[in-house]
C-alpha cells in the first residue's frame, strides 16, 4: 500500500511542486502552495462535483425520506424497502458521494504531508528530469514567514472551515425525530459546525503557516466549488 501511494500520489505531488518553483522562480513559497493546491483540486473537481450534486439530491428528497421513516417507524423492513425505491425512483445513490470523497483521501492526504515538512527538499524524491529548487523564499507576500507559526492565517483557515461547513450543509433536513439515532445526528452536525473549525486552528497553528494556507485555501476552493454547481443545478431545473 505504501509503495502504490507514494508511486501515485505523494511522489507525483512531490515534483509537481518542486517543478512549479522552477517554473516560477519569482513565486515565494505561500504563492507556490496556493497554485499546488487549486491545480489538483481543479483536477479532481469532476469527482467532488459529484459529491455535491448527490448532497444537493439528498437534501431533496428529504421531505419524503422523513415521510416514509415516520410512516413506517415500527416496520423497519418496510421502511427499508420504501427507502430504497424512493432511492431508485429519483436515480439517487447515497453511497456515491462517500466513495467518492474515498477516493480524494489519498491526495489530500499526500498534499498534507508534503507541506508538513516543507520547505525542506528531499532529493531523494525527485525524478531525474526535475531539479531542487535553489532557493524556496518562505516569506509568503513579503508579510508572513509560512514556515512558522501563523496565528493570522490559522484563524482564516479555522474560520473559512466554519462557513464551508455552512455551504455544504445548505438545504439540508435536521433530522426531526426523537430517537436515539436522529438525537445522534443532530449532535454529530452540531460537533462538526463548531468543534471542527476550533480543532483546525488549533492543528494549522500548531504545525506551522504553510499548513493553515493549505487548509485555507482549499477551504475557499471548496466553498467556491459547492456555491459554483449548486448554481448551475438551479440555472437547469428554472
Amino acid at each position: 500500500m505504501s509503495f502504490l501511494y507514494h508511486t501515485f500520489f505523494f511522489d507525483p505531488l512531490y515534483n509537481a511542486l518542486m517543478l512549479l518553483f522552477k517554473v516560477l522562480p519569482w513565486a515565494d513559497a505561500g504563492i507556490i502552495v496556493i497554485i499546488l493546491t487549486i491545480l489538483v483540486r481543479s483536477a479532481i473537481f469532476p469527482l467532488s462535483r459529484k459529491a455535491v450534486l448527490t448532497q444537493v439530491k439528498m437534501a431533496e428528497i428529504g421531505p419524503e425520506l422523513e415521510a416514509i421513516k415516520e410512516k413506517y417507524k415500527d416496520k423497519a423492513e418496510e421502511q427499508a424497502r420504501r427507502t430504497l425505491a424512493l432511492y431508485k425512483e429519483k436515480g439517487v445513490n447515497p453511497f456515491s458521494g462517500i466513495l467518492v470523497i474515498i477516493i480524494q483521501i489519498p491526495i489530500i492526504l499526500a498534499l498534507y504531508q508534503i507541506f508538513l515538512h516543507f520547505p525542506e527538499v528531499n532529493t531523494e524524491l525527485l525524478y531525474s528530469f526535475i531539479k531542487a529548487p535553489e532557493h524556496v523564499n518562505t516569506v509568503f507576500l513579503g508579510l508572513l514567514d509560512i514556515s512558522a507559526k501563523s496565528a493570522l492565517i490559522a484563524f482564516l483557515a479555522a474560520t473559512t472551515t466554519y462557513f464551508q461547513f455552512q455551504v455544504s450543509m445548505q438545504g439540508q433536513n435536521k433530522p426531526k425525530g426523537n430517537s436515539f439515532g436522529d438525537n445522534l445526528a443532530k449532535s454529530m452536525q452540531s460537533q462538526m459546525k463548531y468543534f471542527f473549525p476550533v480543532l483546525v486552528f488549533f492543528i494549522s497553528y500548531k504545525i506551522s503557516g504553510v499548513i493553515a494556507l493549505y487548509w485555507l485555501t482549499t477551504n475557499l476552493f471548496s466553498i467556491a466549488q459547492e456555491l459554483f454547481v449548486r448554481r448551475n443545478i438551479k440555472a437547469v431545473q428554472a
